[in-house]
């Protein structure tokens, strides 16, 4: 267990000594600052509500998160063949299997670090900017039928959103390990993530069974949060139940396809 850390750590390392991990947390921070002190600005500070800047900016934010986190998925193997140094790795004593489930909990773990610091920064900076008390009890942003506080409506609005996070960030680590090419990985996560996933939303109209089982239809779990989800007969437990079909999928396909590849060549 004690080795398996170490790989870990090791993997974080190779994320976090990198300067372009700094640069997307300064993004992160300075988008949030930014976009609270230009609403301070052309707004009513006594009619805002915290709430209700903090909502705008997670829902805007959140979608950078996961673009980053993307970014690192779908890197996380592939730059090791672009570098050559998956050789270096196979050479130590740890089998194939270990080695790819430490680079995928360190990219998940970079999820949720980036998950937890636009939580922390966007309900700080707006504290300090509107204060706790003002504005609207639900502050505009808790859908029809839903009786949760402003604080646990956005608990789960995060968790749910990093739920779809996961799956689409397994999506680009299967991606990473299939494709050698970093750049070829990251341009297709990218693709699917911006082009395919907003165009196959459309697919939720046409009235085709099959469309219920389409994965990208079922990334949108925040729509559970109230009373009208985009699909008529759709529930939190359905999607949830399709992703995990797909999460399963993506899984096997990367640990088969690493295991068996000649990576050394």
């Amino acid at each position: 267990m004690g080795e398996f850390g170490g790989l870990i750590k090791n993997e974080n390392m190779k994320i976090y000594l990198r300067i372009r991990t700094y640069v997307m947390l300064g993004i992160l921070l300075a988008l949030t600052i930014i976009i609270s002190v230009m609403w301070l600005s052309f707004g009513e500070r006594s009619a805002t509500s915290m709430w209700e800047v903090m909502f705008m900016e997670s829902s805007i934010l959140f979608f950078l998160v996961t673009i980053f986190t993307v970014v690192v998925a779908a890197g996380a193997v592939a730059e090791e063949f672009t570098s050559g140094t998956i050789k270096l790795l196979l050479i130590r004593p740890w089998s194939r299997s270990k080695i790819l489930l430490s680079k995928y909990i360190a990219v998940l773990l970079f999820a949720i670090m980036l998950a937890i610091v636009l939580f922390v920064s966007t309900l700080l900076v707006n504290w300090l900017l509107f204060g706790i008390g003002n504005g609207s009890p639900d502050a505009g942003i808790i859908p029809q039928g839903n009786n949760d506080s402003p604080f646990e409506y956005l608990l789960k609005y995060y968790g749910l959103t990093l739920i779809t996070s996961v799956v689409t960030v397994t999506l680009s680590f299967m991606l990473s390990t299939i494709f050698r090419s970093s750049g070829l990985a990251i341009g297709m996560a990218l693709f699917l993530l911006l082009v395919v996933n907003n165009f196959v939303q459309l697919l939720t109209l046409l009235d085709y069974k099959w469309v219920d089982y389409v994965l990208f239809v079922h990334m949108n779990l925040t729509q559970y949060l109230g009373d009208y989800p985009m699909s008529e007969g759709m529930s939190l437990g359905f999607s949830l139940a399709v992703l995990a079909v797909y999460y399963v999928l993506f899984i096997a396909l990367t640990w088969v396809v690493f295991k068996k590849r000649d990576v050394a060549a």
